[in-house]
């Protein structure tokens, strides 16, 4: 695995090296004189995605197979974000995300403290609707700004740019959302800038944001379900610590690495003391893209490492029946998600003719585990380990809207690139519409 993820980002590297990107460049240069407003703009993003199955709802059901087969359809839109930005003057800006998930909710969760730490839950429909981003930012220097309020946490290439045109493909890469919060995002501040000129540029971001909480920790997507929100308000005990660094010093090429840090997330469960030992959580991402008028080329690496996950699963299991969390154990010591991808631009082999369309056919692998290493006598369940690959085309119809269709396979129980797994393997078909803009601008 380690080889395989090297040998990728490696290629990644070479390949951009020696390309040139000049049309890129100049791309890059109008998209930031277009983002450019004078007092306030408002947008967003949205999705829609259609899909066809082969397999049941269940990969876990008990039988050997796997997931067994079976035809069935389903047709959604996952997400729906409103933006908003605000300039009080030109160094204090205000900036707002509203997400509509799945439709919109009215689920409620309450933690009754006054009735032996029952919890209480009122369900009227799904989906949800949340807060993404509410910040103040203070521009100081280009070496130094600060933000403070609900941010984004760029913890792998996903979450540091999660709108559908920054992705191939009718969802978001499979293997990091599946271990990781998407969108995650959190309250607290953030330091960030620009550093050197030229050839040593670099972007940085750090972050003090609220901690994880691994009472949402759980067998089939690690520490994604431990992203706070449920209540009024956020534990803070013990927070976190995020950093992320990127290189942006050659035209089209962008590389980068974060890490998370929470030195005890048992700290910050809903109910105090619930572990005994401290957990800390540690997760680190490395990534990088390349973009020139031809091809678009992207792969990334996530590594986590969760302390005294046997307690944290002894813990969880115990749970109210009542609780918002899923309690499948055990959850693993250690997760990890690698993945590629690269589309081609057809358009740009025809640059003399204006009536060609812009369609990016690609291909993208990712393996991802969110059960890849236990503690001493923890058992792995190997239907969580999953090797997938898409393969689709993106049609640009507008610079800012895309029609997407792909088919996606996952061999279950296996980390070769080719090949299968013991179980039955999951195939789907799915066609998907997307956008991103600001609609007004002043």
């Amino acid at each position: 695995m380690r080889k395989l993820t090297a040998i990728l980002l490696v290629s990644l590297l070479t390949y951009a090296t020696t390309l040139g990107a000049q049309t890129h460049t100049e791309n890059s240069n109008k998209e930031a004189a277009a983002e450019e407003y004078a007092k306030f703009r408002f947008g967003g993003y949205g999705e829609m995605v259609a899909s066809f199955k082969d397999y049941g709802i269940n990969r876990f059901y008990g039988g050997n197979d796997g997931n067994p087969k079976k035809n069935r359809n389903t047709i959604s839109i996952p997400r729906l974000v409103l933006a908003f930005d605000y300039k009080f003057n030109p160094k204090w800006i205000l900036g707002a995300e509203i997400e509509f998930e799945s439709g919109g909710t009215g689920t409620a969760f309450e933690l009754e403290n006054s009735e032996n730490g029952e919890y209480e839950t009122e369900v009227e429909k799904g989906g949800e609707v949340a807060v993404e981003q509410f910040h103040i930012t203070r521009l100081i220097h280009r070496s130094f700004n600060v933000r403070a309020g609900h941010i984004i946490l760029p913890v792998g290439i996903t979450n540091a740019h999660h709108e559908p045109i920054n992705f191939f493909g009718t969802s978001r890469p499979e293997g990091e959302t599946t271990i990781l919060p998407s969108t995650w995002h959190e309250n607290g501040l953030e330091l960030f800038g620009s550093l050197g000129k030229g050839y040593a540029r670099f972007d940085y971001q750090a972050m003090v944001v609220a901690g994880l909480n691994p009472n949402g920790f759980d067998r089939n997507t690690w520490v994604a379900g431990g992203k706070q929100g449920l209540f009024e308000e956020d534990n803070f005990t013990s927070p976190a610590y995020v950093v992320r660094l990127d290189y942006k010093g050659l035209p089209g090429l962008r590389v980068g690495g974060s890490f998370y840090y929470c030195a005890d997330a048992g700290t910050n469960s809903d109910k105090p003391d619930s572990y005994a030992s401290s957990v800390p959580v540690r997760i680190f991402t490395a990534d990088a893209q390349y973009r020139n008028r031809y091809v678009t080329a992207r792969g990334n690496v996530v590594y986590g490492n969760l302390g005294n996950a046997a307690e944290v699963s002894r813990v969880n299991i115990g749970q109210s029946n009542k609780s918002p969390y899923s309690r499948l154990i055990p959850v693993a010591k250690n997760a990890v998600s690698y993945a590629a991808e690269a589309g081609v631009n057809i358009s740009a082999f025809f640059s003399g003719d204006a009536e060609v369309p812009v369609i990016y056919p690609f291909a993208r692998y990712e393996y991802y585990n969110p059960q890849e290493k236990g503690e001493k006598g923890q058992t792995m369940e190997k239907r969580c380990q999953v090797s997938m690959w898409t393969a689709g085309v993106n049609w640009y119809a507008l610079p800012n809207l895309v029609v997407k269709a792909d088919y996606a396979m996952r061999q279950i129980g296996t980390s070769k690139v080719l090949g299968t797994g013991r179980y039955n393997s999951e195939n789907e078909f799915s066609i998907g519409i997307a956008y991103v803009g600001w609609f007004i601008k002043k």
